[in-house]
């Protein structure tokens, strides 16, 4: 069966650095915007962006690989139920790293615009629910497992 596991966490908490070490395709909304207009952020080529990462994972499927990470804050559920397929497993890898380290990266990487957003996110965030499955690892990819099923 094929598997996508989705990134979940606060802008700056180390998301992207978990998911460089896996060695498995990414789709990264980040990367596809920088790629479409240039810019980290632009309401209204948001829905093109989404659209393409939609498309990318099925490519990525298409092209015959068994795992594809979607690399995204997807702090709320709406945002995660967009990833549920009966084409594939989705599983979620939560890097919860403190609201303060997260304000203060990106501060560090001299994005203070990020701050609002992080605590636009803290807010607003969603905590995952026993439907869904959470994913793991010990050690590393190769060591992966599920820590909770349906």
């Amino acid at each position: 069966m094929k598997t996508l596991i989705c990134t979940m966490g606060l802008p700056r908490s180390g998301k992207s650095t978990w998911v460089k070490e896996q060695n498995v395709p990414i789709v990264n909304p980040d990367a596809i915007r920088l790629a479409i207009h240039g810019q980290r952020f632009w309401a209204p080529a948001e829905k093109q962006v989404w659209a393409t990462a939609h498309l990318m994972v099925r490519a990525l499927f298409g092209a015959g690989h068994d795992t594809v990470i979607m690399d995204a804050t997807n702090t709320s559920r709406k945002q995660r139920d967009q990833w549920q397929s009966d084409e594939w497993t989705t599983v979620f890898h939560h890097v919860d790293t403190p609201t303060a380290l997260c304000e203060s990266r990106a501060l560090y990487d001299q994005m203070p615009d990020l701050i609002d957003v992080i605590r636009r996110m803290v807010d607003e965030f969603e905590p995952l629910e026993d439907d869904e499955i959470r994913y793991m690892t010990i050690g590393g990819f190769g060591d992966a497992e599920v820590e909770h099923e349906l």
